[in-house]
């Protein structure tokens, strides 16, 4: 499995807007390092933020695919990721793919601007 990094695209469609939008929305509500959104192959979306407990440690990708796995999506259609960082960690995108392998994953600044999108490849 790899990874293609793609530009964004001009302008995304509504509803992978409103992912990064609830991406930027869970990251702002506790001042984490990250915020991710998932929306699932029915259409419902899940929020995650980086979790650091010492025992217990989630990238917001895994966090927001973890509670999509525990509501009992199947499946994937997208995903966002708000960060500072300038890229995502191979386990973030690990996470997803376990859940969905053409999904693309859109990485955001704070200010909800997309900069790329990261798609499998085989």
């Amino acid at each position: 499995m790899g990874e293609r990094i793609e530009p964004a695209p001009e302008q995304l469609d509504a509803e992978d807007s409103k992912i990064v939008t609830l991406a930027r929305s869970a990251r702002a509500r506790i001042g984490a390092a990250e915020g991710a959104a998932v929306r699932d192959t029915d259409g419902r979306t899940y929020t995650g933020c980086t979790v650091d407990l010492g025992v217990l440690r989630l990238s917001a990708l895994q966090s927001a695919v973890a509670a999509a796995a525990s509501s009992g999506a199947e499946g994937l259609e997208a995903a966002a990721l708000v960060t500072d960082g300038t890229e995502i960690d191979p386990d973030s995108l690990a996470a997803v793919r376990a859940l969905g392998r053409r999904v693309p994953v859109f990485r955001a600044d704070g200010g909800g601007t997309v900069s790329d999108v990261a798609r499998d490849v085989e």
